[in-house]
């Protein structure tokens, strides 16, 4: 099983956002952000900020990916 942040990259991109800005604005730290850019687990918390942030549920900004 894999962890796949592709749809909160894509998210980003079509806001103009980079790394730095959802740090800023989520409030989250920069190991949570690394983790997220390399497709890594993080806290549930730190995606709820995101989510708040966005106005977006949970789903929306990654993906279970199965069998691998």
């Amino acid at each position: 099983m894999k962890i796949c942040y592709n749809k909160l990259q894509k998210l980003m991109i079509d806001n103009q956002m980079k790394r730095q800005d959802l740090m800023r604005a989520a409030e989250i730290t920069s190991y949570a952000a690394t983790k997220i850019n390399k497709n890594e687990l993080v806290f549930l918390e730190m995606l709820m900020k995101i989510c708040q942030m966005f106005y977006y549920y949970i789903g929306d900004i990654y993906q279970v990916i199965l069998g691998e």
